[in-house]
C-alpha cells in the first residue's frame, strides 16, 4: 500500500492537485496518468473536465510525478501548463479514473491523427477482431476534431454516440491497461460504422480506370489510378480542373521514395501523425498529367485504415507501387463534400462509384499541404491533422474573431494567449463556401466555448469576409491586407518591438485605395507605416490581368514589347496600341503581377488556368539562380525591377535561362533594398509574409541573402504565408489595437 511503502522508506506523504492544460483529451492521457500513478505507488484520481485534465496524486513519490508526466506523455498529447496545488493527505489507497465533468471549456480537442503502427498491424492480422476493419483506431490515432460536436471529449459528444459498443469493445474501453481505454471512436465490425462497398469492389473500379468518390475522415476524396493517364484526363474533364496539380497517395515512405527525391525534412513531414500532402521533387515515374509542367509533386501517405486496405488491394495485383490520385471531392470552387447525401447530389456527374459510410463528419477538413523552405516546414494549406492546434500568442488578450480574406479563406478565434486558426475554407465566391465559413465559425466557437468580444477583418470595403465580420455586431477592427500578412509572422515568432516586414504578395487593398502587393512595412506593436514598395506597374484589364499574364507582359516596361514578343497575338497588339494612345490603366505594386509579367515574357503559358500557375511554372524552370547586375533600381524607397523585365524581353530569354535570371535578380534586389532600410532604421529583424513567400526559390534564397548581410529573417512556419494565414494576422494585430484603445473601439481602420 502507498502509505505503508512511504513509512518504510522514510519519505513524507504528499497530496498534490494537478491541473493539466493543453491538448490532453482524446489522446490517452487518463490511462497514461493511471498507469504512471500505479507504477509510482500513488493514490488519487484523474478525470477530464472542460479545463483539461484534473489529477490528484498522494504518496511519497508525488513530487516526482509531474516531471515523469511531462517526459513520458502520450505521443499525441501537448502539455501547455501544469498548475500544482498541495493538499492535506487523505490517506487514500487506490488510484481511480473518474467520470468527466462539464463546465465552461478551457481545453481543446486534438487534431485527427493517422492510423498508428499498432492499429495497422491489427488491420492485417487475421487473428485480430479488427482484421480488415476500415475504422480501426485507438487513443494514439484516428479522428478527433472531425467527429466532435462539443467538449469534454466523450463519446456522447461525438458522431459515434449512436453506435452502441459490443461487449468486446466495451471491455477494451473500460480497461485502463488497454490502449483503447476511453478511445471515444472505438468500434469493431460487430458494432461500428460500415462502408457501403467492399474494398475489393473499390479496388476493381480503380483498376478498370474509373473514378471513385471515397468518404474518409474529413470528407470525400476523388480517386483514380495515378499510373493511368486516361483516367486522370477524364477526372480533369469531369472536375473541370484542366491543369491545377493533383496530389498522390501511396502506402508508405518506401513507395513515396520511388516517386520523388525526398529530403530528410520532407520524409519527416510525410510520416508525421498529421500525414499532410508534401511537395517533393518528382522522379517522373507517374503520368505527367498529375502536375503539368511542374517539377514537384504533392505526395501523402495513407492515413486512414480504409486507405491502407485499398492500397494493399491494389498493390497485390500490380508490380508497381500502388499510387492514387487523391483530390478533394468538390465541384470546381465549392467546399469539400462531407455528408453522404451531399456527395450523392454533387458528385454523381464526376465519380463512377460513390463509397460512403455511416459515421457522420461533424467538421469537414481538407488535407493539409506543406513544403520545406529554408530547411523548415511551411504550409501552403493548413487543415486536417493540424486544426485546431493553437498558435501561442505569448500573452493573454481579449477574444477576437477574425474573418480572413476572400481567397483561401480561414477564420481565427482567440482565447487567452491562444489563437485557433480554422481549417482551409476556400474562396468566398459562391454560396456553398460562404455557408461553410459560417458553419466553421459556429463549430470552432462552440467546441472551444469562445464568445468573441471583438471582430477583425480586411480593410477592403467589398470583401465578403469583411461583410461576414460586420454581421456579428461586435466592435470591429479593419486591418490592411499586407499588414495582416506581416502581423501573422510577428505573432507566430513572438516578435516584440520594431520589425521590418516584407509583404511579397499578389494584391490587396491599400490604405490609399491603391492595389498593393510588394510592400515594406515598419511594424511596432499597434503602430505601423509603409516605408517602401515596388515600383507600380500598369494593370491593364484589372482583375483580368491576373488570369491573363500577357497583359502584364505588354505593359511591363516598354510600349513596343508586344510587337517584339507576340506580333501575332491579337489581344496583345490591340492592348499595345491602346497604351500608346494614352490608355491609363490602374497601377499596382504587386509582386504577383511582376511574376506574371516575367512568366509571360519567358514563354510560360499566357493564360492561367488556376491562381498562381504562371509563377509556379516559372519557379519550376529554375536551375541555378543568377543575378543581372543592373536588373533593378532603388530610388526614394521604391524598388524597380523594370530593367530586369526589359532585359528578358530584349534578349529573348526563355525557359530556365529566364527563370534563373529573374529569381536571382529578385533575391538580390530585395536583399539590397531591405539591407538599406534596415540600416537606416537600425533594425535587424525581418518578417517575410505574403503569397509569393510560398515560392521556395525566392523565400529560401532571400532568407540566405539576408543572413549574409547580418539580418535575421523570419519565415512563416505555423500558418500559410498566403491568404490562409491572414486571419491570424488580423486577430493578433486587432488585439494590439484594442489594448491601446480599449475604451474607444467601435470601429477602427488600421491605416498607416
Amino acid at each position: 500500500m502507498p502509505n505503508a511503502i512511504a513509512a518504510q522508506s522514510g519519505h513524507s506523504i504528499q497530496r498534490l492537485r494537478l491541473r493539466v492544460r493543453g491538448c490532453v483529451q482524446g489522446v490517452g492521457f487518463r490511462p497514461f496518468a493511471y498507469k504512471l500513478a500505479r507504477a509510482m505507488h500513488l493514490s488519487g484520481f484523474v478525470l477530464n473536465d472542460n479545463a483539461g485534465v484534473l489529477i490528484e496524486v498522494e504518496g511519497a513519490s508525488a513530487g516526482h510525478f509531474v516531471e515523469a508526466m511531462r517526459q513520458e506523455a502520450p505521443p499525441l498529447a501537448r502539455i501547455d501548463a501544469v498548475d500544482v496545488l498541495e493538499l492535506p493527505p487523505s490517506g487514500g489507497r487506490a488510484f481511480d479514473i473518474l467520470e468527466s465533468r462539464s463546465g465552461q471549456a478551457a481545453t481543446r480537442i486534438g487534431a485527427d491523427a493517422a492510423t498508428c503502427v499498432e492499429c495497422q498491424r491489427e488491420l492485417t492480422d487475421p487473428a485480430s477482431r479488427f482484421f480488415g476493419y476500415p475504422f480501426v483506431n485507438c487513443t494514439h490515432c484516428g479522428p478527433r476534431l472531425t467527429i466532435t460536436r462539443a467538449l469534454p471529449y466523450d463519446r456522447a459528444q461525438t458522431s459515434m454516440a449512436h453506435f452502441n459498443m459490443c461487449a468486446a469493445c466495451a471491455a477494451d474501453y473500460r480497461d485502463p491497461e488497454n490502449r483503447r481505454f476511453h478511445a471515444e471512436p472505438v468500434a469493431c465490425p460487430a458494432c461500428g460504422p460500415k462502408l457501403s462497398h467492399a474494398i475489393e469492389d473499390i479496388a476493381a473500379t480503380i483498376r478498370d480506370g474509373r473514378i471513385v468518390a471515397l468518404k474518409g475522415i474529413g470528407g470525400f476524396h476523388l480517386l483514380c489510378d495515378a499510373h493511368n493517364g486516361t483516367a486522370i484526363a477524364e477526372l480533369r474533364r469531369r472536375k473541370a480542373r484542366d491543369e491545377k496539380p493533383f496530389a498522390v497517395m501511396v502506402k508508405d515512405i518506401e513507395a513515396a521514395r520511388l516517386l520523388a527525391d525526398l529530403s530528410l525534412e520532407e520524409e519527416q513531414l510525410l510520416q508525421s501523425p498529421a500525414r499532410p500532402i508534401v511537395l517533393g521533387e518528382s522522379r517522373n515515374t507517374l503520368s505527367p498529367l498529375i502536375a503539368p509542367r511542374l517539377k514537384r509533386i504533392g505526395l501523402m501517405l495513407a492515413y486512414a485504415p480504409v486507405h491502407h486496405l485499398l492500397l494493399d488491394a491494389l498493390v497485390s495485383t500490380n508490380s508497381r507501387p500502388a499510387a492514387l490520385v487523391a483530390t478533394s471531392a468538390n465541384p470546381g470552387g465549392e467546399p469539400l463534400c462531407a455528408s453522404n447525401d451531399d456527395a450523392k447530389r454533387r458528385l454523381a456527374g464526376i465519380a463512377d462509384l460513390i463509397v460512403t459510410h455511416d459515421r457522420d463528419i461533424v467538421a469537414r477538413a481538407d488535407d493539409s499541404v506543406m513544403q520545406v523552405i529554408d530547411r523548415a516546414p511551411a504550409f501552403l494549406r493548413r487543415a486536417r491533422g493540424f486544426v485546431p492546434e493553437p498558435i501561442d500568442l505569448g500573452e493573454d488578450g481579449p477574444s477576437v474573431l477574425a474573418t480572413g480574406a476572400d481567397l483561401k479563406n480561414t477564420i481565427c478565434v482567440t482565447r487567452g494567449r491562444e489563437a485557433f486558426l480554422s481549417q482551409h475554407i476556400g474562396g468566398l465566391d459562391n454560396a456553398e463556401t460562404i455557408r461553410f465559413q459560417r458553419e466553421t465559425i459556429a463549430h470552432l466557437c462552440s467546441i472551444l466555448d469562445i464568445r468573441p468580444e471583438f471582430a477583425a477583418c480586411d480593410l477592403h470595403p467589398d470583401f465578403r469576409s469583411a461583410r461576414a465580420a460586420e454581421q456579428f455586431g461586435l466592435p470591429l477592427v479593419r486591418v490592411q491586407h499586407h499588414l495582416a500578412h506581416v502581423a501573422a509572422v510577428v505573432a507566430e515568432h513572438h516578435l516584440s518591438g520594431p520589425v521590418i516586414g516584407l509583404a511579397l504578395d499578389g494584391h490587396g487593398y491599400g490604405t490609399n485605395g491603391g492595389i498593393w502587393g510588394g510592400e515594406m512595412l515598419l511594424v511596432d506593436g499597434h503602430a505601423w507605416r509603409r516605408i517602401g514598395s515596388l515600383s507600380p506597374l500598369p494593370l491593364p484589364g484589372g482583375d483580368r490581368a491576373a488570369r491573363q499574364p500577357w497583359r502584364m507582359g505588354v505593359a511591363a516596361g516598354r510600349d513596343d514589347l508586344a510587337a517584339l514578343l507576340w506580333p501575332h497575338h491579337e489581344g496583345a497588339m490591340k492592348l499595345m496600341t491602346m497604351l500608346k494612345h494614352g490608355m491609363q490603366p490602374p497601377r499596382t505594386s504587386s509582386l504577383g503581377r511582376l511574376f506574371d509579367a516575367a512568366a509571360a515574357i519567358a514563354g510560360v503559358p499566357l493564360e492561367q488556368a488556376y491562381e498562381g500557375q504562371a509563377a509556379m511554372e516559372l519557379e519550376a524552370l529554375v536551375e541555378a539562380p543568377c543575378r543581372l547586375a543592373d536588373g533593378f533600381r532603388i530610388n526614394d524607397d521604391i524598388l524597380d525591377f523594370r530593367p530586369l523585365l526589359i532585359h528578358l524581353a530584349e534578349n529573348r530569354l526563355t525557359g530556365s535561362e529566364a527563370a534563373d535570371v529573374f529569381h536571382g535578380t529578385l533575391i538580390a534586389g530585395f536583399a539590397a533594398w531591405t539591407a538599406a532600410q534596415a540600416e537606416a532604421a537600425d533594425l535587424k529583424r525581418i518578417a517575410l509574409g505574403g503569397g509569393c513567400v510560398m515560392n521556395r526559390v525566392l523565400a529560401g534564397g532571400l532568407a540566405k541573402a539576408l543572413r549574409a548581410v547580418g539580418l535575421e529573417p523570419f519565415l512563416p512556419s505555423k500558418v500559410p504565408a498566403n491568404d490562409g494565414g491572414i486571419a491570424l494576422g488580423q486577430a493578433a494585430y486587432a488585439r494590439q489595437i484594442i489594448r491601446m484603445n480599449a475604451t474607444e473601439v467601435e470601429e477602427i481602420s488600421a491605416c498607416a
